[in-house]
């Protein structure tokens, strides 16, 4: 799973915003494409690894038009206890727009693992959500909301509702970006996805460097992430050390 790391990227969400991309125009077409390959400590979603606390390596990319539609595409290493997942393959598209002063997001996004066999009494893992995203810059500072639903939850576990909070301050020293976020889960039928409804937050310092000689950029940022989730009761209760505070780090080359 992504999303704002996408945080590490859409990766990620680290969850962490993801960094801006490169554009790459193509043409005439108004189409620009902006990739980017990432190597991260550990692969968060909402708080949770993904990797069970295991190097990710990622891809990314994204095509959009001046009109405002885009598509795009990730996909990491995963590795869940009781599951032969280790792939997750994630597609999304949707369309941005300004609202006055405010820079809004609406699209849906699939979350999907292939090579992925279901054990009997095994819940399918493959689901989606819809979202909506909006940023507002007061100077230096960027501030970030979203709100997630998806009808029917990782694991069939039924309703779900994610809400996030957050902001960029581009501090003006060094080119460092601060960050934070803040963000909470609603899941209709907690015993299926294994943990209460709970929340999480993460602070991050990032920095872009240019590549002398290819001309192209790297992000290097580093973090600190925790969720309100005991250890007892992370992942039906297996007490797994995935939900647990942490430190992260990661590299986003963009192209």
């Amino acid at each position: 799973m992504k999303k704002f790391l996408i945080a590490m990227a859409t990766a990620a969400g680290i969850a962490s915003a993801a960094p801006a991309s490169a554009q790459i125009t193509l043409g005439e077409t108004g189409l620009t494409l902006a990739p980017t390959a990432t190597i991260a400590s550990d692969y968060l979603f909402r708080g949770i690894s993904q990797t069970r606390s295991r190097v990710a390596w990622q891809g990314a990319f994204e095509l959009t038009h001046t009109s405002g539609v885009y598509i795009g595409g990730f996909i990491s290493n995963v590795h869940f206890a009781g599951t032969d997942a280790r792939q997750e393959v994630d597609v999304f598209g949707g369309y941005r727009f300004a609202l006055g002063p405010v820079n809004l997001d609406v699209g849906v996004q699939g979350y999907f693992y292939p090579g992925f066999t279901r054990a009997p009494g095994m819940q399918e893992m493959d689901f989606y959500e819809g979202y909506l995203k909006g940023t507002y810059e007061i100077g230096p500072v960027n501030l970030l909301a979203a709100i997630n639903v998806s009808p029917n939850y990782y694991g069939r576990s039924g309703t779900g509702v994610y809400i996030e909070g957050g902001a960029d301050w581009k501090t003006g020293i060094w080119d460092l970006v601060l960050g934070g976020r803040v963000g909470h889960q609603w899941i209709e039928r907690n015993q299926r996805f294994g943990t209460p409804d709970y929340a999480w937050w993460g602070i991050s310092v990032s920095r872009d460097f240019v590549l002398p000689v290819l001309g192209n950029t790297i992000t290097a940022s580093v973090g600190y992430y925790d969720t309100n989730i005991s250890r007892g009761d992370c992942i039906f209760g297996t007490r797994q050390d995935i939900c647990g505070a942490r430190a992260m780090g990661y590299l986003t080359f963009k192209f």
